[in-house]
């Protein structure tokens, strides 16, 4: 089967949801504890699939089946975080070990290439050595740990942060005085 890779839309909702929800009720990869209905992720979507610096990709197989998502969306609220974005990836599960995450990455980093970013941050709850060395993969460095900062299934799970340096172009960078 072929593998594409596009912008997401509003219709691969479901899908999306159906992939969160496997890690919500099966993994710590997640710290959500209730799975979502579709209906409950639509301004989650809107905040990650706007253009510009914050997209969602997803990859599917020529059948249509949905094979996994990335994202990135705000960092943090205020203007000054603006060219950091945060950035995420979930595989479905049966398509881990397939090559789709570095496909997703690649094609997400490819078409944010033109975009005002400075930093791609991520934190990925640990242990998670394929997420890990993923990140690895694309240059991103490891930041630090918050030890035990997130509660799932009655353990209290570490979150490691990392970034990728986004090289600063010849183009002015504007400043607030």
């Amino acid at each position: 089967m072929s593998v594409m890779v596009r912008h997401a839309s509003l219709d691969d909702l479901p899908g999306i949801t159906e992939i969160h929800n496997y890690y919500v009720i099966n993994t710590h990869i997640t710290f959500d504890v209730q799975p979502f209905r579709p209906e409950e992720r639509v301004a989650w979507f809107q905040e990650h699939s706007g253009g510009g610096r914050h997209r969602m990709l997803v990859a599917c197989e020529s059948t249509g089946q949905l094979l996994g998502y990335t994202c990135t969306g705000r960092f943090r609220t205020k203007e000054a975080y603006d060219t950091t974005v945060e950035a995420s990836i979930t595989c479905h599960p049966e398509a881990v070990g397939r090559g789709i995450g570095k496909l997703l990455y690649g094609s997400l980093f490819d078409a944010l290439a033109d975009q005002d970013i400075h930093r791609i941050v991520a934190g990925i709850a640990q242990p998670n050595e394929a997420s890990n060395a993923l990140h690895r993969h694309f240059g991103f460095e490891r930041l630090g740990v918050f030890s035990e900062v997130g509660r799932k299934f009655g353990k209290y799970w570490d979150v490691m942060w990392l970034e990728r340096r986004i090289p600063t172009s010849d183009k002015a960078v504007p400043r607030g005085d």
